[in-house]
């Protein structure tokens, strides 16, 4: 696989609390300069990153990184960010609701999310696997096709564990027709960014493809 092909599967990512409007361009610029499929950022940068790099394709993240945040907050969120124009929003499910059974409040949340951002806009489940069972992981692969998002994705990058092959390999077993699956957290190496392409991951979220490809050492997503 061509570094090309890889970095097209790449959302370069920043999301650490005290990320820099300086750190936010390199990145702006890091992703328009290697053609990454978007760059991950912020909420509060969203608008002022696609005013300074207008031809960007901008996502950014909805309850982030806990989750436990109303559907209907959620909702507004994901509306501000594609008016500030985010094109794609990763929002964090109630891991709350997992543990307590209640899957359709989580279909529910994640239709509230995607009336709010709008048929054009792409959305994305974050489940955060490493809190999850695998029947719990099961059920919410149902819950993200039934409230119509896009992508299923493993981790914020925030929780006890990122991305894990295995939870790949799960997630193309029982998500719907047409949903996508996205990594995050812990993709280390090139062989990891390979790795979980082949096994079925259409993005990877990483701030540090652009490096790993380079050959340098990766840092925490």
């Amino acid at each position: 696989m061509t570094d090309k092909e890889i970095l097209s599967r790449i959302d370069h990512t920043l999301l650490k609390a005290f990320a820099s409007w300086e750190e936010i361009q390199t990145l702006c610029e890091e992703a328009l300069r290697y053609q990454t499929a978007s760059v991950c950022i912020p909420p509060s940068y969203a608008k002022r990153a696609k005013d300074r790099f207008p031809a960007l394709n901008v996502c950014t993240v909805i309850g982030f990184p806990l989750g436990y945040n109303a559907g209907e907050i959620k909702a507004a969120e994901a509306a501000r960010a594609v008016q500030d124009g985010a094109s794609e929003v990763d929002m964090v499910i109630n891991i709350g609701d997992v543990k307590n059974g209640d899957f359709d409040r989580i279909t529910g949340e994640i239709g509230l999310v995607r009336e709010a951002a709008g048929a054009g806009t792409i959305l994305k489940v974050i489940i955060e696997t490493c809190y999850l069972a695998e029947e719990e992981k099961i059920r919410l692969c149902k819950c993200v096709g039934d409230g119509k998002a896009d992508y299923i994705k493993t981790s914020t990058g925030f929780g006890t564990a990122g991305a894990k092959i295995e939870d790949i390999r799960l997630f193309k077993k029982h998500i719907g027709a047409g949903v996508k699956i996205k990594a995050a957290g812990g993709i280390k190496t090139r062989e990891d960014l390979e790795l979980f392409i082949a096994e079925g991951a259409s993005r990877i979220g990483t701030s540090s493809a652009i490096k790993l490809l380079a050959g340098e050492e990766a840092k925490a997503y």
